[in-house]
């Protein structure tokens, strides 16, 4: 097997960051959120880019995740990234998150989930890339839906799809 000068594993996390970027895009168009859709957006608060107050930053030292779904205001999506305001504790907050840094993306509505391995800044990128799609799968109790503590569903059902596995080790 041959090198990937092509970087198939880049190029389907721009994909899935994509869909990411599209579904904001929508929402930021309408103003509001279709049916019972809602997300669950988990990202690097370190990563470049980022930029959130001072007091959320010490708060979230590492990662945050963030909750779109009836109290969000100057939605606006660029290719890069996006800009949202949301309230915390009844303090009203801008923040400026890149698609680079967003770690997870999961809508409960429909429970669906994308998960990426993100480049906390030191490392290099290009030595790991992981994705993860959590289907629908109506057998799953009820019960078990929905985030847990870290916004990653509980229960079961997901398979995780690693790229590294389909490239060539050096």
């Amino acid at each position: 097997m041959g090198q990937d000068h092509i970087r198939y594993d880049i190029l389907a996390q721009d994909a899935l960051r994509g869909v990411i970027r599209k579904v904001l895009a929508e929402v930021a168009a309408t103003g509001h959120l279709p049916g019972d859709h809602h997300f669950f957006i988990t990202f690097l608060t370190g990563a470049p880019g980022v930029r959130i107050s001072q007091h959320l930053k010490a708060k979230y030292p590492e990662q945050m995740t963030i909750v779109v779904q009836h109290q969000f205001w100057e939605l606006k999506v660029s290719e890069t990234g996006f800009e949202i305001g949301l309230s915390f504790s009844d303090t009203p907050e801008k923040l400026v998150i890149p698609f680079n840094a967003v770690r997870g993306f999961y809508d409960p509505s429909v429970n669906f989930e994308l998960e990426f391995d993100v480049a906390s800044g030191e490392e290099d990128e290009s030595e790991s890339a992981e994705i993860t799609a959590y289907p629908v799968n109506e057998a799953d109790d009820a019960s078990q839906k929905g985030p847990g503590p870290d916004g990653a569903p509980k229960g079961g059902g997901g398979s995780v799809v690693s790229l590294d596995s389909f490239r060539k080790k050096n």
